[in-house]
This record gives structure tokens, C-alpha cells and sequence, in this order.
């Protein structure tokens, strides 16, 4: 994955128009099979939990398979890269620890290329979602890497470098 530049602006009135239109496209279609299931299945008087169920669950696979099919309409672009984002930045995560140890401990290149876009990767994230609050220790350990990887001429990675399967080493 390559690290884009978008505009926050556009991607966060994209992200509040799509969560706006899921959550009253939700809400419409859960109503609407809930009450299609009971006409259809139900006698009077009768319990219609199940029904209600049942209906709620059909309209939430409906909202995300219309939500899975237009994913790559351009104006899902930023949404869907920031998506993309915040699922690498989870799976390098999962394995900082082993990365951060091998980049310090052992100046493994591709621990270093793969902490370089974790933290970059991680400021984008932060300043689209206005998570202020961390951005301080993130520069910190950014500042930490660099310095490192200047103490020991180690300056040739760039994050450009970065793939998925470059984890599979740690």
C-alpha cells in the first residue's frame, strides 16, 4: 500500500454523508423487511421478536452489499483509502513489538522501512481524524526512528518501499 494525500475536507464530508446515508438506509430497510416478515408470516397476536430479527439482519447484509458493490465509485475514494489505511496500520500492529525489535535491536531494514510507514501511515490517520491527543507520542517515536536511522547512515529506505508481505518476516 502507497500513502496518498487527500484532502480532509472532502474526505470528511464524504465519511459523514456515507455513514448518514448506511444509518437511514439501515434504519428504512430494517422497518421495511421487519414489516414485510411479519404481513407475510405472522398471525395476530403472536410474538414477533424473530420477525423483527430476522428483518433487521436481511437489512443489514442488503446496506452492506450495496456498500460492497459501490465501494470503488470515485466518490468512495477517500473513504475506501482511509478504510485501507486503518487495516494495514491494524495488521503492522499486530507485530509491531517483533518489528520495533528487530529495526532497533538488530537495524533490519525492512523492520525500519515498515516502522517509517506505520508512523507515517499513523500521522495521516490521526490529523483526517482529528485524534490530536496522540499525535505528540507519535512524533516522539518518530523522531526516535529518525534519529536512529540517521545515527547509523541508514538513510537509502523510504516508506514507498513498504508492502504487506514484508511482515511476513516477523
Amino acid at each position: 500500500m502507497q500513502l496518498k494525500q487527500i484532502e480532509k475536507t472532502v474526505y470528511r464530508s464524504r465519511l459523514n454523508k456515507v455513514i448518514i446515508a448506511f444509518i437511514v438506509s439501515f434504519a428504512i430497510t430494517a422497518l421495511g423487511f421487519g414489516q414485510l416478515l411479519i404481513a407475510v408470516f405472522s398471525s395476530p397476536g403472536a410474538d414477533n421478536f424473530w420477525l423483527n430479527f430476522f428483518g433487521v439482519l436481511l437489512a443489514l447484509i442488503t446496506v452492506f452489499s450495496v456498500i460492497n458493490h459501490f465501494k470503488h465509485h470515485p466518490y468512495m475514494r477517500e473513504v475506501l483509502y482511509v478504510w485501507q489505511l486503518k487495516q494495514q496500520i491494524n495488521v503492522i500492529y499486530r507485530k509491531l513489538k517483533a518489528v520495533k525489535s528487530a529495526a532497533f535491536e538488530q537495524k533490519h531494514v525492512d523492520a525500519l522501512i515498515i516502522l517509517r510507514f506505520y508512523y507515517q501511515a499513523c500521522y495521516q490517520l490521526y490529523t483526517l481524524d482529528d485524534n490530536t491527543i496522540t499525535l505528540s507520542s507519535l512524533q516522539k517515536e518518530q523522531n526516535t526512528l529518525e534519529d536512529f536511522i540517521e545515527q547509523h547512515a541508514l538513510t537509502t529506505m523510504s516508506v514507498e518501499s513498504y508492502q504487506q508481505q514484508l511482515l511476513a518476516q516477523f
